[in-house]
């Protein structure tokens, strides 16, 4: 296990190895599948071991409403705010101005991130405009 924060490139070294793998939900298996927060679970324990804590059940719908604001809670606790997105950083996105915080990727270079997309699988975008709106908060490993 890691006890130092690590450096950007290990993040999105690591992150890019979970290309390719099923979008399944609440799932975080390389390879076998995971969703958005399965991928950002899947790479804190390549980097520090077993994960600081048990997993909440969580609806997968990115329009969903409410007050409850899971994901953001999550990493104001675990993981430290950063400024501004940087290769391995941890993106957190609302979809609709109304919705939760409900979609995440780690951001691999100045134009792309990674992400698991529903009914696809985890993959590269790029991170244009309709991203950047829907940005909540961009978070670092710590």
């Amino acid at each position: 296990m890691q006890s130092r924060k690590p450096e950007p490139q290990q993040v999105v070294d690591i992150a890019i190895t979970w290309l390719g793998t099923p979008y399944l939900h609440q799932s975080s298996v390389k390879g076998a599948g995971c969703d958005c927060l399965g991928l950002i679970r899947g790479v804190w324990r390549e980097i520090y071991g077993s994960e600081p804590a048990p997993l909440p059940i969580y609806s997968p719908d990115w329009a969903e409403r409410g007050s409850a604001e899971l994901l953001s809670q999550a990493a104001e606790e675990y993981l430290i705010p950063a400024t501004k997105p940087e290769p391995g950083s941890v993106l957190l996105f609302r979809m609709y101005p109304s919705s939760s915080v409900k979609h995440c990727g780690i951001m691999i270079n100045q134009d792309e991130f990674i992400h698991a997309y529903w009914s696809r699988s985890v993959s590269r975008s790029a991170f244009g405009n309709w991203w950047v709106r829907r940005l909540a908060a961009t978070y670092n490993f710590p």
